[in-house]
């Protein structure tokens, strides 16, 4: 998918999780976290995946995890992904 616009999904409340993402030139990702000492790796993987899945390339992803469980991280990832690509048709089975 290609990113075409700044999009927001989420929040900072406690156990979720805010992702800003913007189009840019290559894939970059920041993660701040106030778990990323003990869930650093994990909360990464599953933000590769998602992006993976998504077929995302591109774009400039800041994420403000305030505790977020993997499957609120990738709703969350999803969610920008597809509100910054203007998505009009979503093919289902890419997303878990």
């Amino acid at each position: 998918m290609k990113i075409v616009k700044e999009a927001l999904a989420g929040t900072v409340e406690s156990s979720d999780l805010l992702v800003k993402i913007a189009p840019a030139s290559d894939l970059t990702v920041i993660i701040n976290s106030e778990v990323i000492k003990q869930f650093g790796d994990q909360i990464r993987s599953v933000v590769d995946e998602t992006l993976s899945a998504l077929a995302v390339t591109d774009g400039l992803l800041i994420i403000e995890d305030k505790g977020a469980l993997d499957c609120v991280i990738r709703a969350r990832v999803q969610s920008a992904v597809l509100r910054a690509a203007q998505a009009e048709e979503i093919n289902w089975e890419t997303l878990r």
